[in-house]
């Protein structure tokens, strides 16, 4: 996911999408200890969509204050 794609999906959907990203991880971390995991670089890269997602986020939520 790239960085102007974030920005360009509303509150609503950002929520969800962090939500989601959220549960893949987990289910990829789940199957990486089973040994079930034939990407591992999948992992890092769900992380950077989650922290994409949360900065668009936090920066809204500054916008908004000032």
């Amino acid at each position: 996911m790239k960085a102007h794609e974030v920005r360009t999906m509303s509150n609503e959907e950002l929520e969800n999408e962090l939500e989601s990203l959220k549960e893949n991880l987990f289910n990829q971390k789940a199957r990486g200890i089973l040994g079930q995991l034939e990407d591992t670089t999948l992992i890092g890269k769900i992380r950077k969509d989650i922290a994409r997602v949360k900065t668009i986020q936090r920066a809204r939520e500054l916008e908004a204050q000032n």
